[in-house]
């Protein structure tokens, strides 16, 4: 039942977060990147550590910096 929660838990999170994503029209690319990156990141975290506070943290800040990164030698060519 533990499992079951867990994975209902991560699914509510990730429509959540996607519906706030849609409502943050003013974005740039790389500001919504780097938010996506900071979301999957958390919850990939909490999921490889158990629901570890710092295992989500890290993961957060980890895919965080990865999707700030994604665009970033596109925008320098521009």
């Amino acid at each position: 039942m533990n499992s079951l929660f867990r994975k209902s838990a991560i699914a509510v999170a990730i429509g959540i977060g996607s519906a706030s994503l849609v409502a943050c029209g003013s974005m740039s690319q790389r500001d919504k990147n780097t938010a996506i990156g900071a979301g999957i990141g958390g919850v990939a975290g909490s999921v490889l550590t158990g629901g570890s506070t710092t295992g989500t943290v890290g993961g957060a800040v980890v895919g965080g910096v990865i999707g700030n990164q994604i665009d970033r030698d596109r925008d320098h060519k521009r």
